[in-house]
């Protein structure tokens, strides 16, 4: 009897169960989402886990400098009518649906290339731009694929992107303040020289896991500005149109996740040099749930 290998998933399948498996708090607000959204925010964010663990999982710098170039090959192939992976075969269906063009995955792409390139960040606008790349890029493209209309209006785009920018860039501080002794593990300190100096925490003191009442001033300081970002970004998004709003729910999803997320390392003092602070799936449906019913954090 011949023995059948089993089949490959389906591209979108394989998207699904990329973006399933990271765990991530994004995930949770596309569970809510009609089905055309969520396949293509869902297909989207494969992509980034794709790219992002090439950084994560590669230990080598050359070969993941290689394969980013790889995955910028095959954005360019994928726009030319030629994608090759599951994840870019899985988006192409909705890029002009949704407005979403190989400038943004290229984007994404390059921040993945800065994490290669430079393991500190003199400034907080240096930061910025990182940020940029990897979650304000993000979020816009994001903030396209929940928008509630597809008619051209150049004031209603311009009020999305600012939101969708202010608030990736509150969930990637927020990111940063949680993994900081990951990211140490991997030699990587993501605060701002400046203003470690401003604070006098020294980078070893990081690297070797060691806390101090100057560590932990220098990360409620980077709590405040995240959370001033958060105040800013739902300032933002009140001033959005009715219809805009009401479709830009999955971002208020995933910023109750993140920000009661924030709140838990705030109160357990910032003792994220160790371990990684997170909620449990439970907890982010719940939350994710309560916007879905309320309309509202």
């Amino acid at each position: 009897m011949p023995v059948h290998a089993p089949s490959s998933p389906s591209p979108a399948q394989y998207a699904q169960d990329k973006a399933a498996a990271s765990g991530s708090s994004f995930y949770y607000a596309f569970l809510f989402l009609p089905a055309p959204r969520r396949a293509a925010i869902t297909a989207f964010y494969a992509f980034c886990r794709e790219v992002d663990d090439v950084v994560d999982e590669v230990n080598d710098p050359g070969v993941a400098a290689a394969k980013l170039a790889w995955w910028q090959a095959e954005v360019r192939r994928a726009w030319q009518g030629q994608p090759g992976h599951p994840v870019l075969q899985a988006l192409m269906p909705h890029v002009a649906t949704y407005g979403i063009e190989a400038r943004h995955l290229l984007a994404v792409i390059e921040g993945c290339e800065m994490d290669l390139q430079q393991s500190r960040y003199l400034d907080y606008p240096g930061l910025q731009r990182y940020c940029h790349l990897v979650a304000g890029v993000v979020g816009e493209v994001a903030a396209s694929i929940f928008g509630g209309s597809r008619v051209a209006d150049p004031a209603l785009d311009e009020g999305r992107t600012r939101y969708a920018h202010t608030l990736g860039l509150a969930f990637q501080l927020t990111n940063i303040i949680r993994d900081v002794g990951e990211d140490a593990l991997r030699g990587r300190v993501y605060l701002p020289i400046n203003e470690l100096q401003r604070f006098d925490v020294k980078a070893h003191e990081i690297l070797n896991r060691q806390y101090s009442e100057r560590f932990i001033a220098l990360m409620r300081f980077q709590a405040e500005r995240a959370q001033a970002l958060y105040d800013e970004a739902l300032t933002l998004h009140a001033q959005l149109p009715a219809a805009e709003r009401r479709a830009q729910k999955p971002g208020l999803m995933m910023a109750s996740i993140y920000r009661t997320l924030l709140g838990e390392i705030e109160r357990d003092d910032f003792q994220v040099l160790h371990q990684r602070i997170a909620l449990t799936p439970l907890r982010k449906l719940w939350l994710a749930w309560k916007v879905q019913a309320l309309g509202r954090l």
